[in-house]
């Protein structure tokens, strides 16, 4: 008798722990796929408990979260030639837990090697300045493509960053004598502007001088002042413009006597 009444406690029992090893904890940013006897269920499971029947059912976990996922440096040959080494990062999420399960393998190491493939194709039909300076237009670009792409897969690529460009130590030398050449073309045309209102103020300078003529002389004066203040062995005294040009003119002006003249004019006058 105690044999016949063990008989259900057991079978009980035995049918407790199968349920108990049935039950599954689904996390908030994660969603349990199920297979039924091989068939794919409508929906994905979770969050919260949910009930995996095995040997007939079987889960396979799917994350949620945001993938990081670092792109390791390709060497890429320019539209111009140019061989250089860059790596960038993809960031990924899964949008649709049943397509990244059943679509592809592997969605990560899918996701990788088309991020790779999809860095050469791309970089490689942009010239070295565009790779240097465009890397917005790039990034969106990239990120388009991907995402196009991993669509089929449930996976949407939000944002893809080039994150260095290695360059050969013979281009960087070079880029450095450019970057020199138009530091010092920067500075001869800020120069230039310089000296070009100089001469607009000289100019003007000039112009109110002319219509002022006591001004030359308050120039002047002050110049001899800022002279006599200098501690030096030798002054050079300014000669304004002004009597250099009356000196000039007043030379012009005195009749040159020639050898003749002289001599005529040495000659005693004869007495009658």
């Amino acid at each position: 008798m105690a044999e016949i009444l063990s008989l259900p406690l057991l079978l009980l029992g035995i049918v407790g722990i199968y349920l108990l090893s049935s039950i599954k904890i689904v996390s908030e940013y994660e969603r349990g796929v199920i297979f039924r006897l091989g068939r794919l269920l409508p929906r994905a499971k979770g969050p919260g408990m949910i009930l995996v029947l095995s040997p007939f059912d079987r889960m396979q976990r799917v994350s949620l979260r945001t993938v990081t996922l670092d792109v390791p440096p390709q060497d890429i040959i320019t539209r111009d030639n140019v061989t250089v080494s860059v790596n960038a990062v993809v960031y990924f999420r899964v949008l649709d837990p049943r397509l990244a399960v059943v679509e592809v393998e592997n969605y990560l190491y899918a996701t990788s090697q088309l991020a790779q493939t999809t860095l050469r194709s791309v970089l490689g039909e942009a010239d070295l300045d565009d790779l240097l300076a465009e890397r917005e237009k790039l990034n969106a670009r990239l990120q388009e493509i991907l995402d196009k792409h991993t669509d089929q897969w449930g996976i949407k690529v939000s944002l893809v960053e080039i994150k260095a460009v290695d360059l050969p130590p013979e281009m960087r030398r070079a880029m450095s004598r450019q970057a020199e050449a138009e530091r010092e073309k920067r500075a001869k045309i800020i120069h230039a502007e310089g000296e070009y209102q100089a001469a607009e103020k000289l100019v003007s300078a000039a112009s109110a001088i002319a219509a002022e003529p006591v001004a030359i002389q308050l120039r002047y004066l002050q110049t001899l002042t800022e002279i006599g203040v200098e501690q030096n062995t030798t002054v050079v005294f300014p000669v304004p413009i002004q009597f250099l040009e009356s000196l000039t003119q007043a030379v012009k002006r005195e009749p040159v006597e020639t050898p003749a003249e002289r001599r005529r004019d040495t000659q005693p006058v004869p007495r009658s």
